[in-house]
């Protein structure tokens, strides 16, 4: 994709995100590796909402956080990105947000379970980061939140919001809404009572490999972003 096409990527994502819930005013933030240069990041821009990202306000950030191109103001909590882009190479796409569930969830310290067919999407493969409820606004606090997050593509930050981390914007975008669910069916199944036995490792591995492929990310994104098209045209 060209730097113009992933930038229009982002803008639909972040409408996609606000329309399923993800949003928590201008804090939520969305950052794509730049394909031609790995040491470099888009990134949405502080005081505006997911919803309201253009090709204006995008800014260009290199691996240790400083803005290299754009006028906008950065978020504080860059180091979120920066850090994660260090030290995983095979990530190009970072998203944090506050999900309800994810945070209510995050709050009970249970590994979460596949208890639907979301939650096998993160079969014993999430991470939790416990340092503090605060923001993450250091190189150090970035650094703690990536070894967190591990080899997964997502961690609970505990009592403050989620980040997903993958090889797409597609893949974030719809492991996150995913993430949400998951965890709100864990709860709700939690609460009602005794929660029967998962089914056996062995069945849940098959599912998780089935709802990984690629192109399934790429699938729904797009129905979601043809969703939000016929939102704004009414």
């Amino acid at each position: 994709m060209t730097h113009d096409e992933i930038k229009q990527r982002m803008i639909w994502a972040g409408k996609v995100l606000v329309n399923e819930g993800q949003d928590d005013f201008t804090r939520g933030h969305i950052s794509m590796r730049l394909p031609d240069n790995p040491g470099l990041f888009f990134m949405k821009a502080h005081s505006i909402g997911l919803d309201e990202i253009t090709m204006d306000n995008i800014l260009t950030i290199d691996l240790e956080g400083n803005v290299v191109a754009g006028k906008a103001k950065r978020h504080s909590e860059v180091y979120i990105h920066s850090e994660v882009f260090k030290v995983r190479p095979d990530v190009n796409c970072v998203l944090h947000t506050h999900p309800t569930y994810s945070v209510a969830f995050s709050a009970t310290g249970r590994e979460l379970k596949a208890y639907s067919q979301p939650g096998a999407l993160f079969y014993k493969a999430t991470g939790i980061y416990t340092d503090t409820i605060n923001l993450i606004r250091s190189h150090e606090m970035g650094a703690g939140v990536a070894k967190a997050l591990g080899p997964h593509s997502a961690v609970f930050l505990k009592n403050h919001g989620i980040v997903v981390a993958t090889a797409s914007i597609e893949e974030t975008v719809i492991s996150t809404i995913m993430l949400e669910n998951a965890a709100q069916v864990q709860l709700i199944a939690e609460a009602a009572g005794q929660v029967a036995p998962e089914f056996p490792e062995a069945d849940i591995r098959k599912l998780q490999h089935d709802i990984t492929r690629p192109e399934q990310f790429v699938v729904n994104f797009d129905y979601l972003v043809r969703r939000a098209k016929r939102l704004e045209e009414r």
